[in-house]
């Protein structure tokens, strides 16, 4: 099965035919549905499939035992409305490469794997790399079991009714312990590559970033009735936080965004009773991002006391500023360019995007490489890359895990 085809098969689930974008979020129809796909192209070249005790599924060329595996992959689930790309072009591409290699005839001296993390973007429950998280140790039994979707529906809740076992999840060391390199291949989120005219990159490291929950509290009253002067809105700040939030990131050099928010009561003719904003911040190394979502809160913390509102400030969920494996990132750039004869064809690039490779990367060696997408957009229906940077992507991955695979 070509790259193609399998792309043609997997595009359509949970699309929304209103807004074009894609609407996979954790243990819901879609996501079973991607599932099935990722078993079906398993078994289809005749691996051995499994799903760990957190969900993730795995495809292996190999005995999983054997220990010093290289393990690709990315995953299938979406933010709302997302692009087509953003996870499933790692996936996809890891089942094209191993067709490519084994059209090559290559002979493999070390264990390959196939991977799909479950809930990467955290739609559903708010904490992003659930899966990966829980495998790497870096989310407790009891936090997970506390995360709730916007139904009220908790994460064990939805993946009993999925079929799985939520009593299980934790942990996995031994699982990880068999692996020697993960490398992530991924739509780029960004134009460099586009700029630069490459159509494929090599990751350097992750942009520290986290999510911070802003709960605005006033008074509800009638819209209709209530003085302007005798009002406690707390729309007001939460508006004067948002542009003081584009101020902060302007001025770091940085990114602050406002995406999500929540209110009550929620009616036209009603002045809120509370407002939650969700801010999402990165910047290029830690003091930088500590400036930022310092200067935020200090500003909403000053517009909240002038319309007499309460603010409470929640962290949710942080990721340090991860360095991709250096000794892996240059083997990886050897091997992409053993064509040329220089030590570097490739660039390598920074990126503010959190990836289930950067959860990883203090339990195991990771890398990543970037595709090519021209408009820069992500998270969005507008999301695309070229078939034939796809092809290029393909083609490099294949090189890769032939490079540290097969040698």
């Amino acid at each position: 099965m070509t790259f193609h085809s399998m792309w043609a098969e997997l595009l359509p689930i949970g699309r929304s035919s209103a807004s074009g974008g894609y609407r996979r979020y954790a243990w819901t129809a879609a996501d079973a549905d991607c599932r099935a796909w990722f078993r079906e192209q398993a078994e289809a070249r005749g691996l051995t499939y499994e799903v760990d005790r957190n969900g993730n599924q795995w495809a292996w060329l190999g005995d999983p035992a054997a220990g010093d595996a290289v393990v690709t992959g990315s995953h299938l689930d979406s933010v709302p409305d997302g692009g087509a790309f953003d996870g499933p072009l790692g996936v996809v591409s890891s089942f094209a490469a191993l067709d490519e290699l084994r059209a090559r005839r290559a002979e493999f001296t070390k264990p390959l794997a196939l991977v799909n993390f479950g809930d990467e973007e955290g739609a559903r429950f708010g904490l992003a790399c659930v899966g990966s998280r829980l495998t790497a140790g870096q989310l407790t039994v009891a936090q997970a079991h506390r995360l709730t979707d916007g139904e009220g529906v908790t994460l064990p809740q939805a993946m009993e009714a999925a079929g799985y076992d939520p009593d299980a999840i934790g942990p996995d060391p031994e699982r990880l312990s068999r692996i020697g390199a993960f490398v992530e291949l991924h739509v780029e989120q960004g134009r460099a590559l586009d700029l630069s005219g490459d159509q494929v990159g090599l990751a350097s490291a992750i942009w520290p970033h986290g999510r911070w929950r802003f709960d605005f509290r006033g008074e509800a009253n009638h819209a209709g009735t209530t003085r302007l002067e005798d009002r406690r809105d707390p729309m007001l700040p939460y508006a004067e936080t948002v542009l003081a939030a584009r101020r902060e990131a302007r001025l770091a050099g940085a990114v602050a965004t406002f995406g999500k928010i929540s209110v009550e009561p929620n009616g036209v003719n009603a002045i809120p009773s509370l407002v939650r904003g969700w801010l999402d911040s990165r910047a290029a190394d830690q003091a930088l991002l500590d400036t930022v979502v310092d200067g935020v809160e200090r500003a909403a913390r000053d517009h909240a006391a002038a319309h007499g509102i309460d603010l409470d400030v929640v962290r949710e969920s942080f990721t340090p500023v991860v360095e991709f494996d250096h000794a892996l990132r240059d083997e990886l750039a050897r091997i992409l360019g053993k064509d040329s004869g220089a030590r570097l064809t490739v660039p390598v690039l920074g990126t503010g995007a959190g990836h289930d490779a950067g959860i990883l990367s203090d339990r195991i060696p990771t890398a990543m490489l970037f595709v090519r997408n021209p408009t820069g957009v992500s998270h969005s229906p507008a999301e695309f890359a070229a078939e034939d940077d796809c092809v290029a992507g393909v083609r490099a991955l294949a090189d890769v895990l032939e490079g540290l695979a097969c040698r």
